[in-house]
């Protein structure tokens, strides 16, 4: 009986690739495996051009959330195949720099694209967020949004308003009472007899300040409106 002992092609690719990392850059692609699946995007760029000063100076915008670190592109290819993302071998040519991103994928956008205004060496190829690759076009569009901090600010400024809204149509009854309760209180202190058995008194006090308030409440009559009504008035009865 013969056995088949034909090693799938893709097995034999896998150990082909594996066997092309040397043991001294073992370490290297595990870090970068790691770097990759612990970051919330990552962000590959060509730094050609850029002086140490310079790559310095853009490590220090990207602040203390992303690393961006210069690194071998056969490396990244198989340390990306390892972290489970596909599409990057295509972004890796020429000189490459990645900027690992562990905090607000926007701001290290926005930090990359400011940069890049000042230093035209910097090019962005793409990236990767959330398992899908990015187009440098998708990252530029990135850090054209919003970043979290001011969509939580305009959240809790319009949360504000809303709550400033619905205590002023809470409050309107509550000030309408008092003023009743004012004009009561006045008439009482003229007229005793409002207070303790004299029904009819207050009630009628009531209708008249209610009716008052709804007088100061309605518009004025303007244009041809307040002409009849003024010469409606003169007019003797």
């Amino acid at each position: 009986m013969s056995v088949d002992t034909a090693v799938p092609a893709d097995v034999t690719d896998v150990q082909h690739r594996r066997a092309t990392v040397r043991p001294d850059k073992a370490e290297t692609v595990a870090e970068l495996t790691e770097a990759f699946r612990g970051s919330a995007a990552a962000v590959l760029t060509e730094y050609r051009g850029l002086t140490v000063k310079q790559i310095s100076a853009l490590r220090t915008a990207l602040g203390a959330d992303t690393s961006y670190a210069v690194v071998k592109n056969t490396l990244t290819k198989i340390a990306a195949g390892e972290a489970g993302l596909e599409g990057v071998d295509a972004l890796l040519t020429g000189p490459t720099a990645v900027a690992f991103v562990k905090g607000e994928p926007v701001e290290a956008a926005k930090a990359l694209r400011d940069f890049a205004r000042t230093n035209p060496a910097l090019v962005v190829k793409g990236g990767v967020m959330e398992g899908r690759t990015l187009t440098a076009d998708e990252v530029r569009r990135l850090a054209d949004l919003e970043s979290r901090e001011v969509l939580l600010a305009k959240m809790a400024g319009a949360l504000l308003a809303s709550l400033s809204g619905a205590v002023r149509l809470f409050n309107e009854p509550l000030a309408k009472t008092a003023r009743l309760a004012g004009a009561l209180q006045d008439k009482a202190a003229q007229d005793p007899s409002v207070i303790g058995g004299a029904g009819t008194a207050a009630t009628d006090l009531v209708e008249a300040a209610v009716q008052a308030e709804e007088q100061a409440a309605a518009p004025e009559p303007v244009g041809d409106d307040a002409a009849t009504t003024s010469s409606t008035s003169d007019t003797p009865a």
